[in-house]
């Protein structure tokens, strides 16, 4: 049996190169993909959200930022950017507040803190993981779930 999953690591060893990867996965997103970001503090998931806000074409206007307080934010594109934070919730809460009709709706759906979806987690996704590598370079763990690990070549971050 084929597995699930397609594991590729990328090293980052500029600012640039993460705004690479983000602008790629954001030009090649698909209606309904989900993105899970995990990562310390610092390690740049919001720096990488931004930069696939500007692969989907987000105004310029409509500046990315982190929704630790507000737990969601959309932005207009080529296909909507839900950008949610789910730090403070529980998975019930999740349920609660709706946050489903984002997971499974029309646009790309960025997920910092997702280990709180538990039993919702969908199962068709792409997880990153930003880890320090030091002061200035980081690398990205990507892991492409179901149908998403057809895309995992879709993209090249090269300069």
């Amino acid at each position: 049996m084929p597995s699930a999953t397609v594991t590729q690591t990328i090293h980052l060893p500029t600012l640039e190169a993460t705004a690479r990867l983000g602008h790629s996965l954001g030009e090649s997103a698909e209606p309904g993909a989900i993105i899970t970001l995990a990562g310390d503090l610092g390690a740049g998931k919001t720096t990488l959200t931004q930069s696939i806000g500007k692969g989907l074409a987000v105004p310029d206007d409509c500046y990315i930022t982190s929704p630790t307080f507000s737990l969601l934010h959309e932005y207009p594109g080529r296909i909507p950017l839900y950008h949610m934070d789910l730090y403070r919730l529980s998975c019930q809460e999740i349920i609660d507040l709706g946050f489903e009709d984002y997971l499974y709706g029309e646009g790309l759906s960025v997920v910092e803190w997702p280990d709180r979806l538990n039993e919702i987690m969908p199962r068709d996704r792409l997880e990153i993981t930003l880890e320090f590598t030091s002061e200035t370079t980081r690398t990205a763990h990507l892991t492409w779930h179901g149908k998403m690990k057809s895309r995992a070549t879709a993209f090249d971050i090269t300069e």
